[in-house]
């Protein structure tokens, strides 16, 4: 009897080592199985953004090329070009900057403008426009005239402004520098 119950013992225990094991080499393929798919989904958001940024660019130069303009094109993928230069010095991170402009897509279709929404007005640095507009103005001088090509990542990015910008939207100002 006492050797019988040895062994159902023995193999009770053998048989939880063995489903303990089971179960941990179980849970490591499942957290493997998770890590490559979530490896996999990864890969694939990154090659998904990087298409979209290369269609984004090729618009872009679509545009300048379309309008024959000669533009500075920034590490960030901003471009410009001073269309009149100002007889001042170069605006900088400090600085209050007001101007007058319009905002367009690419495809021409109006969004905003001073002429109805009054002029824009905010200090250099602080945020409160769209980066990519921060960036362009610290490239100009009080009185310049410019038009500048805003990528959607320096814009409003992948959801728009929620009013007239729509989704992954590149922006083209034309813009005035006032003194």
């Amino acid at each position: 009897m006492r050797f019988r119950l040895n062994n159902i013992s023995s193999v009770f225990v053998i048989m939880a080592i063995i489903m303990l094991f089971s179960c941990e080499n179980n849970c490591q393929t499942q957290k493997s199985s998770q890590s490559i798919d979530a490896k996999q989904r990864k890969e694939s958001m990154e090659k998904a953004n990087r298409y979209i940024v290369i269609q984004e660019n090729e618009a872009i130069d679509d545009y300048v090329e379309r309008h024959q303009m000669d533009v500075v094109k920034t590490g960030t993928g901003l471009r410009y070009r001073i269309v009149k230069q100002g007889d001042t010095e170069l605006i900088k991170r400090g600085d209050v900057v007001s101007m007058e402009y319009e905002v367009r897509l690419l495809t021409g279709d109006l969004l905003y403008s001073s002429k109805e929404d009054g002029k824009k007005t905010f200090l250099v640095g602080k945020g409160g426009v769209e980066s990519g507009l921060e960036e362009a103005v610290l490239h100009l001088h009080k009185g310049d005239v410019a038009d500048i090509i805003i990528p959607s990542h320096l814009a409003f990015g992948l959801l728009g402004d929620g009013d007239k910008v729509p989704p992954r939207a590149a922006l083209v100002y034309k813009i005035k520098i006032c003194n």
